[in-house]
């Protein structure tokens, strides 16, 4: 049995679900009556042109981003608007964004450890050994002590996920985790979110690589003008688009 397989036989009940939910910025519409549920241990990738509300979807998730209408919910709970509770929720929702966002002004492992420390109540010793299993889980050990400047982008964005990694959160959100990334930087990133997906992670990621899609996917989702256009598992999604909106868009990436 292949990683990708065994994660789909480990696929369990709905962790993540979004039921009619609605978005507006403005006069804009962003998410339409987004009806989502991504179960437990399974790799959801989402995908379509810019503007399309994919990393609205995402934001929303951990409320970077408040809806208008319907309903998220974690583990079967409703998503906290304020306060502890919402702190709470952070730390269940890793978050990896295209701009890596690390602190500056504190080393590799303490961007690591700052999460941990604070929210969960670590000892700084117990953090610290974790976050060092991380950082060395995703390539990057020997920098624990530079600070993030002195990486690479590749390396900085595996920094990033080993900070998410260290909240032990129940979901992995990736909001374009490459788009940022020189070419010869992609592939770095990616093998680790290989790997992570083989490893059973609940997983829903936001990305223009398609190569990762057709290999790690349960199921790929096409976004367009903010409503859900198609999804299915990833053969039947790239060799058999139902929707002609969905075929132009892939004829487009596709022949690149």
């Amino acid at each position: 049995m292949s990683a990708v397989e065994g994660v789909r036989a480990a696929r369990g009940e709905p962790l993540v679900v979004l039921e009619h939910v609605d978005k507006w910025f403005g006069e804009l519409h962003v998410l339409r009556d987004i009806n989502l549920s991504v179960d437990r241990g399974e790799v959801v990738v989402v995908i379509g042109p810019s503007g399309s509300g994919k990393s609205t979807l995402c934001r929303a998730i951990n409320r970077l981003e408040t809806i208008q209408n319907g309903e998220i919910t974690l583990d079967g709970q409703p998503l906290p608007q304020e306060g502890k509770a919402l702190a709470g929720l952070r730390a269940e929702v890793g978050m990896v964004f295209q701009s890596f966002n690390l602190f500056a002004h504190k080393s590799v492992l303490d961007n690591v450890t700052l999460g941990p420390i604070k929210v969960r109540g670590q000892k700084r010793p117990e953090a610290e050994q974790r976050g060092k299993q991380l950082l060395d889980r995703v390539g990057v050990g020997a920098q624990a002590s530079k600070f993030p400047a002195q990486l690479s982008g590749g390396q900085q964005q595996r920094v990033a996920i080993a900070r998410a990694l260290a909240m032990e959160p129940k979901v992995m959100l990736f909001d374009e985790p490459t788009s940022a990334l020189d070419p010869e930087m992609i592939k770095e990133v990616l093998d680790v979110m290989v790997e992570l997906a083989g490893q059973g992670i609940t997983m829903l990621c936001v990305t223009h690589e398609m190569g990762f899609a057709k290999a790690v996917a349960n199921r790929v989702i096409f976004m367009d003008q903010g409503q859900i256009v198609e999804e299915n598992n990833p053969h039947d999604f790239f060799d058999h688009p139902k929707s002609e909106r969905t075929r132009d868009f892939l004829s487009k990436i596709l022949g690149h």
